[in-house]
């Protein structure tokens, strides 16, 4: 009985592995989403292989005390669920400047250069048409900085045109 479970799972994996991925050679779009203020992307994507591929994205943040750039790079593996749906994850970095307002400690203003490292996981629903629309999830802690090493977690609704 315990053979055939673990040939019958074993058979399953397999499957599931070889199941044909749709990932576009290029997408590009916009991604917006929210942590401590409201932020956007330009984004870009490019298929690595089969279920890889890397994201780029220039965006910036603003906020009521702070705005900030900044240039993120991430690899992802990309699996199927179901018909055009696909999940994703993935990790990287991002690099960045970012200017901070301190009205309550001694009204001062800080520029200052940042690294974080950051993760992503998300869902996408790729269209018949050129479209593909994703929501996901990127949690990033700050590696090299004065002001905020905290781990931050930022959610976002894409939008890619696929070429």
């Amino acid at each position: 009985m315990k053979k055939t479970l673990f040939s019958f799972l074993l058979f399953l994996g397999f499957a599931a592995m070889v199941q044909a991925q749709e990932i576009s050679p290029n997408a590009i779009g916009i991604r917006v989403g929210d942590n401590d203020g409201f932020g956007t992307e330009v984004n870009y994507q490019r298929a690595l292989g089969d279920s890889n591929r890397l994201e780029l994205g220039l965006g910036w943040r603003s906020a009521t005390n702070f705005d900030a750039i900044r240039l993120t790079g991430l690899y992802q593996w990309v699996w199927n669920l179901d018909g055009n749906f696909n999940w994703y994850a993935g990790v990287g970095a991002a690099v960045g400047s970012f200017d901070f307002e301190d009205r309550f400690v001694g009204n001062r203003d800080l520029d200052e250069l940042f690294v974080n490292a950051a993760g992503t996981i998300g869902i996408e629903y790729n269209f018949d048409i050129p479209l593909l629309l994703s929501l996901d999830f990127r949690p990033e802690i700050g590696i090299l900085n004065d002001i905020d090493d905290s781990l931050e977690f930022d959610i976002a609704l894409s939008i890619r045109y696929q070429f």
